[in-house]
């Protein structure tokens, strides 16, 4: 196949979408995660209702550098469980959330865990003590406005804040709403009965997979009324992927700044990614520079992926399936054992295309199959990623 073949999407192949053969490639389980641990309230609709939320919490906040000897910690009057903090220059005494309390603590080597369990006052006089004899001597808070305010996290002076609305403004640009206005939108689902993926499903709190909390924000968005077609399946039927991202960030330090995108055969209904291939990261820690990276690198890395073409990737697929490495039961075995493959490890890879495709690998593509296969049967993870890593290698190494 020379070009590439984009499929119309109002002629599917099948009524309510496209074949698909979900046990090729990799799994990758990360949206699932998110969507799995997501309360009602982190979960939107849209990236308008996203960008919305977030933007109006940076507007209502502030960042400073202070001196952390001038930092007074005070057990509040109303509640004697819980700590405030007095900052230089403040007019009223701001109560730190979880996550904050957990990166002060750590600032000034004191055990999160231990303070926590300490009565306010006694906590309160080992932070202090902690912070007027801090070496580093200063810290950056991120204070928020919403009724009372709150301290959302205390950093190192050179934090390099990429607020949670710079990076869905960035998402914004290319998919619109991310409800289907552009090619860019919330995925559909695959029905496992039938190995449909229907990419026309309704946009609720249980399917979407736009998220943000008070200390992060996670967006994955597909195209997926877009087929691509690279290579047949063993029944000459149509082997189809479509293009998807994901990517995540927190303006409080929780994690670093990091977007991938990859192209998948499926999402079914708990978010799990289906036959992903070609998956690419690029993360960005939150350091002196960090807004300058994001605004070159990682934000521009992402409007290419959303206007590039596929042929680079397909024509990947192709060289892979086309380059055969093995013809005989002793080529197989030699093959896979000068690449770390044990005896037994072997037999399986072997047999795992034997079942799926009806002969024995022969080609890059066929082993790289059989080996990612074997890899979702690992029960522990390293095992796994290992495998899934020099599946990885041995495709990048195709020409």
């Amino acid at each position: 196949m020379g070009v590439v073949e984009v499929l119309d999407p109002v002629a599917p192949a099948r009524a309510g979408g496209w074949k698909v053969d979900a046990s090729r490639g990799e799994r990758n389980g990360r949206v699932s995660s998110e969507w799995f641990n997501r309360p009602d309230d982190e979960r939107y609709l849209s990236l308008d209702d996203l960008w919305a939320s977030v933007k109006g919490r940076s507007e209502r906040s502030r960042s400073r550098v202070v001196q952390t000897a001038d930092i007074r910690v005070e057990a509040a009057r109303d509640n004697p469980e819980r700590l405030h903090l007095m900052l230089p220059k403040a007019h009223e005494p701001v109560a730190p959330t979880h996550w904050a309390f957990g990166q002060l603590a750590s600032i000034v080597g004191a055990p999160a865990s231990y303070l926590r369990q300490l009565p306010a006052p006694l906590a309160g006089i080992n932070l202090q003590h902690g912070l007027t004899n801090h070496r580093a001597e200063q810290v950056k808070t991120f204070e928020t406005e919403d009724g009372r305010t709150e301290l959302r996290a205390v950093t190192g002076p050179d934090y390099g804040r990429i607020h949670d609305f710079e990076l869905v403004e960035a998402v914004q640009r290319i998919a619109g709403n991310g409800t289907g206005d552009t090619r860019w939108k919330v995925p559909g689902v695959l029905d496992w009965s039938t190995g449909v993926y229907n990419p026309d499903v309704e946009i609720s709190r249980d399917t979407t997979t736009l998220y943000a909390s008070d200390r992060d924000v996670f967006l994955f968005l597909v195209d997926d009324r877009n087929p691509i077609e690279a290579g047949k399946l063993a029944d000459g039927s149509p082997d189809l992927y479509f293009r998807g991202f994901y990517c995540w960030n927190s303006e409080v330090g929780a994690k670093t700044l990091g977007m991938a995108s990859f192209y998948l055969r499926a999402v079914c209904q708990n978010r799990n990614l289906w036959g992903v291939e070609d998956f690419q990261e690029i993360k960005i820690r939150h350091s002196k520079y960090a807004a300058s990276r994001f605004a070159h690198k990682a934000a521009p890395a992402l409007t290419r992926f959303a206007n590039s073409s596929p042929q680079g990737f397909v024509n990947g697929i192709k060289a892979a399936r086309q380059q055969i490495v093995a013809r005989s039961d002793e080529d197989r075995a030699d093959f896979l054992r000068k690449r770390g493959f044990s005896k037994a490890e072997s037999g399986k890879i072997i047999e795992k295309v034997l079942m799926e495709e009806g002969r024995p690998p022969e080609s890059i593509f066929d082993f790289v199959q059989g080996i990612t296969r074997l890899a979702r049967d690992k029960t522990q993870q390293d095992a796994r990623l290992d495998m899934e890593g020099r599946a990885k290698k041995l495709l990048d190494r195709v020409g």
